[in-house]
């Protein structure tokens, strides 16, 4: 994952781990990108001890433009609002870099549905998993006022994975 965005994030970055669930991916960030990361999820599931804060899934407790970098990596289908949940990472990043399974073709549609049924089984007050196209975030992208300025697919034989790199179009 580093590697795939690494043309768009600078050494020292303050990069937000919006979902950061274990924190692993986050540390991740950190050590390659020698950045401070700060991580963020609606319950604390963190196994490093990376600097954390919860949230409730729509709103983010920072000042406008505090992060330069907001990574969201495989979190949006499982916010109950991923667009209020957007317009916030835009609010307070300069770069929005998302990573996003896409249920495009009849094997990924039924790992999707299988990730669904999985999730809210484990998690039981978490039943709300929604996976959206390609065209779909593009078009809910466009309507928040975020630019598209990257993507990159990627694939592998279970499921249809995509890398988008988002800037806030200027006023």
């Amino acid at each position: 994952m580093c590697l795939a965005c690494q043309d768009f994030i600078e050494k020292g970055s303050k990069i937000l781990d919006l979902g950061c669930g274990s924190g692993i991916v986050g540390n991740q960030f950190k050590e390659f990108f020698y950045a401070e990361v700060i991580g963020v999820d609606i319950i604390d599931r963190r196994i490093l001890p990376l600097p954390f804060e919860i949230i409730d899934g729509k709103h983010l407790p920072f000042p406008e433009k505090y992060f330069d970098v907001i990574l969201i990596n495989y979190v949006l289908h499982h916010a109950k609002d991923p667009t209020a949940l957007l317009k916030n990472a835009k609010r307070v990043g300069k770069k929005i870099i998302i990573f996003e399974d896409l249920p495009e073709g009849l094997f990924p549609k039924l790992i999707c549905k299988f990730h669904g049924l999985s999730y809210s089984k484990l998690f039981k007050n978490q039943n709300f998993i929604s996976f959206n196209s390609e065209k779909d975030w593009e078009k809910i992208f466009k309507e928040i006022g975020l630019n598209v300025i990257f993507k990159k697919r990627i694939n592998n034989f279970l499921i249809k994975k995509e890398l988008f790199i988002c800037e806030p179009r200027a006023k």
